[in-house]
């Protein structure tokens, strides 16, 4: 009777052990991936060096490839000559007018009234011979037409002379200021772009993908370099809507990656808040038919930093197994 029971308790034992497992969570399906930086061309120029390979590690500020810098440092030298231009236009405007040419335009006012003084004379001449009948009206009204031209002139040149003596308006000096802070930012965002022609690495990292060859010529902001970063991957699995709210960053997971025996350990760093629905490789059962949520499980272990991205792994919550 004794032997009896105690093979009673062990098969009811057996029986909640198989309906715990039939009833525990399934799998997280997903695949390793890593934090991937897209490094891309300033301008659309031809490669003229590539410096690394695929799957190389690189250190950051490492010089990756170059494009050919000669379009972009031609117009880097005409926006520089065209800030001196304007730097010495400004300082013109800011000294005002030299001594010389104030007294040429004095020399200029003497000329013009010199020059209306004998077309007055001129019209009076030819007034008082035409009262008494010895020329004609068309000589009198050219000689007053001669003394207005000559009158306006006098105060042409008058108004030159007072220009230079009164110097430059505030507003033509804040003109040629902001004309030459638009040139001097001009020719900083060129030199910009020549130094980012020689492509570096923006983190420590290694070559995931060298999509353009010696020669090629990308397209302005195409990827030329794709880097990938981190310390180590991180398993990119879906959680089903069923499990998300148990679920809470700093739980364990063990991880088994496809084609390595040993299963690694992972910590959850990031859960998405808007669910998405299952995707095709992460179909399982019921599953098909539920929203999921996202989420990132960081490996542990310096065997991690070796795995490839996109190979397919599945997650178990050990927490979940310790309970």
């Amino acid at each position: 009777m004794r032997n009896l029971a105690l093979s009673g308790l062990l098969g009811a034992a057996l029986v909640l052990a198989a309906c715990r497992r039939e009833t525990g969570p399934a799998p997280l399906l997903g695949t390793l991936e890593w934090d991937r930086i897209a490094v891309p061309a300033e301008v659309s120029e031809p490669i003229t060096q590539i410096l690394v390979n695929e799957g190389d590690t690189v250190q950051a500020g490492q010089l990756l490839l170059t494009l050919d810098p000669r379009r972009t440092q031609a117009q880097l030298d005409a926006a520089q000559a065209d800030v001196q231009r304007l730097t010495a236009a400004l300082d013109e405007l800011r000294h005002g007018a030299r001594i010389e040419t104030i007294d040429a335009s004095r020399a200029a006012l003497a000329r013009a009234q010199t020059t209306a003084a004998n077309a007055r004379i001129a019209r009076d001449r030819a007034a008082d011979i035409r009262r008494r009948g010895l020329n004609s009206q068309a000589d009198l009204d050219n000689a007053n037409t001669a003394l207005r031209q000559a009158d306006a002139d006098v105060k042409s040149a008058q108004a030159n002379l007072a220009q230079l003596l009164n110097g430059t308006r505030p507003e033509d000096l804040a003109q040629g200021e902001a004309s030459l802070a638009q040139a001097k930012a001009q020719a900083a965002q060129l030199a910009i772009t020549l130094d980012r022609l020689s492509v570096h690495a923006p983190r420590a990292g290694r070559i995931d993908a060298l999509p353009f060859r010696l020669g090629d010529r990308p397209p302005a902001g195409a990827g030329v370099v794709s880097l990938l970063v981190g310390d180590a991957p991180y398993a990119q699995v879906f959680v089903p809507e069923s499990q998300r709210a148990s679920l809470q960053q700093g739980a364990h997971f063990s991880v088994h990656v496809d084609g390595v025996a040993q299963p690694f350990t992972a910590t959850l760093k990031r859960i998405r808040s808007e669910a998405s629905f299952t995707p095709y490789y992460a179909l399982s059962g019921d599953d098909a038919s539920r929203l999921t949520y996202r989420a990132d499980l960081f490996l542990d272990g310096a065997a991690a930093r070796k795995l490839p991205a996109g190979v397919p792994c599945q997650a178990t919550l050990l927490d979940h197994a310790a309970n």
